[in-house]
């Protein structure tokens, strides 16, 4: 049996631009890319603390240490700059992979640019 688990976790970062002209996605700075263990085109939820809003979209890589959240398309409707947001990825995995296996979580600092695991 193949469940769908929490793969990667950054809770609680800050919206630093949305962009309505631009096609679709977010763009995450390539250090919490990594840190978070993402990549490039990964289909993410999207979780807004400040209004409720919970969207899908897919990353975009974005400058390495720029601290970059940046809802583009449709999705910047549902984000203001500042508002706090938990970004999350899954993954399916066999059922017992999944009972040893533990997500990539990570804490952005306030300014996105350094990481807490």
């Amino acid at each position: 049996m193949m469940i769908e688990v929490l793969k990667s976790k950054i809770h609680c970062a800050r919206v630093t631009e949305a962009n309505l002209n631009y096609m679709g996605s977010i763009t995450i700075d390539e250090d919490l890319m990594d840190a978070a263990n993402l990549i490039a085109g990964e289909k993410v939820h999207i979780v807004n603390n400040n209004n409720g809003e919970r969207f899908e979209t897919y990353i975009i890589k974005g400058k390495r240490g720029s601290g970059n959240i940046c809802l583009n398309g449709a999705a910047a409707r549902k984000v203001q700059p500042g508002d706090i947001v938990i970004i999350m990825a899954y993954a399916l995995m066999d059922f017992e992979e999944a009972k040893g296996f533990s997500p990539a979580i990570i804490f952005p600092d306030p300014m996105n640019n350094s990481v807490v695991r």
